[in-house]
C-alpha cells in the first residue's frame, strides 16, 4: 500500500483536497503482494542413477522433440497435427479469449465517455400552472452532449483485476502448451504402438509360413507311415491358431490408425499408414536436474500462474472494504436553433464528484474475503500437487526405461535359447526320436518369447515418449507471453 510522505497531517485538509491528493498520489493497492509458493524439490532423481544429465549443449529435445526419433513419417504426422488438430485449435481459441479478457479488465483504468445528439420539438399548454404571458407555446431544442464518468482506482481494485486477468491469460498460454505437448505425445505413442503391432504381424505371418511348411512335412511323414494322424492334427491346430492371432492384430492396428487420423484432423476413411515393423530403439534422452522441471513443465507453470491470479483476487475482494469514489462530467452545446448551436453562449458543462461507503452488508464482504483467501490456499495446494505428480512421472519413466533395457537383454537371451530348443526338437522329430507334441511345445515357447521381445521393444519406445513428455518436451517457462 502506498502512503503519503511522513510529517503531513491529512486531517487538517478539507475533503475535496483529500480526494484530489489521493488521485494525485496514485492511490493504494490493497491485498498481499505475490510471492511464488514453495514446493518440495528433490536434489536428484532417484531412478537417474547412471543416467546422463543434460549439459548446456545436450539438453532434452527442444521444440520439435519428435525429430530425435529420426523417423520421417512420424515427423510428417506431427507436423500435420500442429496445423490441423481440432483440440489444439480449441485450446488456442481459449487462450485468445483469456488474452482478450485483459483488455476488458484494463478498460477500468480509463474513463467512459458517451457522445450523442438529440433534437426535439415541443408545444406547451397555455393552461399549465405558472404560465406566463408572452411565453412561447412551441419551441425546439437541439443538443450535442458529451458525458464522461470515471472511478479512480484509489484502492487498486482495477490494478488487481488486471493482474488476475494477466495471470489467467498466462496460465491459459501454459495450458495451450500443455495440450500441444500431450497431443504430440499421444500421436507418438499411437504411432509406436501401431509399429509394434506391425512387428507382431510380421512375426506371426512369418511363423504361419513356417508352420505351413511344418504341416506339409508332417502330412508327408504321415503318408509315409512315419508320423501319426495326431501329429497332423496338432500341426493343423497350431497353424490355424497362429493365423487367427495374426488376423486379430489387425483389429488393434486399425484402432491406432483411426486414432492417428483424428489427431491430424483427417477422416479415418481417408487415412492409411502402410505397415512398417518397428526397427529402432529409444533415443538418448538426458534428464536435467529436478529443479529445472519447475521451469520446463507447462502444467506446473499454469498451476503457478493461477496461484498469482488467486492472490490478486484477494486484493480485489479487499478493495470492497473501502469507499467507492466517482468523478463525472458533462458538457456540450444546446440551442433552440441549429444555426447558433456551436456558438459560445450555447455551451454548457458540469463536474461532480462522489464518494460512498457501504455501511452494512450482512457480512458479504467478509465472506468474499474468506472465499478469496481459501481459493488462494487451494491454488497453492494444487500447484504443489501438480509438482509432486510431475516428479513422479519422471521417476516412473526413468525406471521404466532402465528396467525395460535390462528386460530386453534377458528376453533376447530367452529368444536365443527357445530357438535352440526348437532346432533340437525339429532334429529329434525328423530323426524319429520324438513325436510332434515336443515340436509344437518348442514352437509355442519360441513364438511367445519372440512376441515378448517385440512387446518390450514397443514399451521402450512408448516409455521414452512419456519421459520426454514428463520432462516438458523442451518447453520452457520463458515462452509464456508477458501480456
Amino acid at each position: 500500500m502506498n502512503h503519503p510522505p511522513k510529517g503531513i497531517n491529512l486531517c487538517r485538509f478539507p475533503p475535496v483536497f483529500l480526494l484530489a491528493f489521493g488521485l494525485f498520489w496514485g492511490g493504494c493497492t490493497v491485498g498481499p503482494n505475490y510471492v511464488r509458493p514453495s514446493a518440495q524439490v528433490p536434489v536428484a532423481y532417484k531412478e537417474a542413477k547412471g543416467w546422463k544429465l543434460a549439459q548446456p549443449n545436450a539438453t532434452a529435445p527442444k521444440g520439435q522433440w519428435w525429430q530425435a526419433y529420426d523417423d520421417p513419417e512420424l515427423s510428417s504426422l506431427e507436423d500435420q497435427l500442429t496445423v490441423s488438430d481440432q483440440t489444439l485449435k480449441a485450446a488456442q481459441e481459449q487462450f485468445e479469449q483469456a488474452r482478450a479478457a485483459i483488455g476488458t479488465a484494463r478498460a477500468g483504468e480509463f474513463p467512459s465517455v458517451t457522445a450523442g445528439a438529440a433534437a426535439s420539438g415541443n408545444r406547451q399548454s397555455q393552461n399549465r400552472a405558472l404560465y406566463g404571458a408572452g411565453s412561447p407555446v412551441t419551441y425546439s431544442d437541439v443538443q450535442l452532449p458529451l458525458d464522461a464518468s470515471y472511478e479512480p482506482d484509489v484502492w487498486g481494485r482495477v490494478r488487481r483485476t488486471v493482474e488476475a486477468a494477466r495471470s489467467e491469460a498466462q496460465a491459459s498460454a501454459a495450458d495451450l502448451a500443455s495440450v500441444d505437448l500431450s497431443l504430440h505425445a499421444e500421436l507418438a505413442l499411437d504411432y509406436f504402438e501401431l509399429r509394434g503391432l506391425d512387428s507382431q504381424a510380421q512375426l506371426l505371418n512369418s511363423t504361419v509360413v513356417s508352420y505351413q511348411r511344418a504341416l506339409e512335412l508332417t502330412q508327408s511323414r504321415y503318408q509315409g507311415g512315419l508320423s501319426s494322424e495326431l501329429d497332423v492334427a496338432q500341426a493343423q491346430t497350431q497353424l490355424q491358431t497362429t493365423r487367427a492371432e495374426a488376423v486379430d492384430v489387425g483389429v488393434q492396428r486399425a484402432a491406432y490408425e483411426h486414432a492417428i487420423a483424428v489427431l491430424i484432423g483427417t477422416p479415418s476413411a481417408n487415412f492409411t499408414l502402410q505397415p512398417l515393423p518397428l526397427s529402432m530403439g529409444p533415443p538418448s534422452i538426458p534428464a536435467a536436474l529436478p529443479s529445472d522441471l519447475l521451469e520446463r513443465r507447462p502444467d506446473i507453470a499454469a498451476a503457478e500462474r493461477r496461484v498469482e491470479e488467486a492472490n490478486a483476487n484477494i486484493g480485489v475482494a479487499r478493495a470492497a472494504y473501502f469507499p467507492a469514489i466517482g468523478l463525472s462530467g458533462s458538457g456540450g452545446f444546446e440551442s433552440s436553433t441549429i444555426t447558433n448551436l456551436l456558438q459560445g453562449p450555447s455551451g454548457f458543462w458540469s463536474l461532480a464528484g462522489s464518494a460512498a461507503e457501504l455501511v452494512f452488508d450482512g457480512g458479504a464482504r467478509r465472506a468474499m474475503n474468506e472465499q478469496a483467501r481459501s481459493a488462494y490456499r487451494q491454488s497453492v495446494d494444487q500447484y504443489r500437487q501438480t509438482t509432486l505428480v510431475a516428479f513422479q512421472e519422471v521417476e516412473d519413466n526413468l525406471a521404466a526405461l532402465r528396467i525395460l533395457d535390462g528386460e530386453a537383454k534377458v528376453e533376447d537371451a530367452a529368444v536365443a535359447a527357445a530357438q535352440h530348443a526348437l532346432d533340437l526338437s525339429n532334429t529329434r522329430y525328423k530323426g524319429g526320436v520324438t513325436n510332434y507334441l515336443e515340436v509344437t511345445t518348442a514352437e509355442s515357447a519360441a513364438l511367445n518369447d519372440e512376441r515378448s521381445a517385440v512387446d518390450i521393444a514397443t514399451r521402450r519406445m512408448t516409455a521414452s515418449v512419456l519421459l520426454v513428455k514428463a520432462l516438458g518436451g523442451g518447453w520452457n517457462v520463458s515462452q509464456i507471453p508477458r501480456m
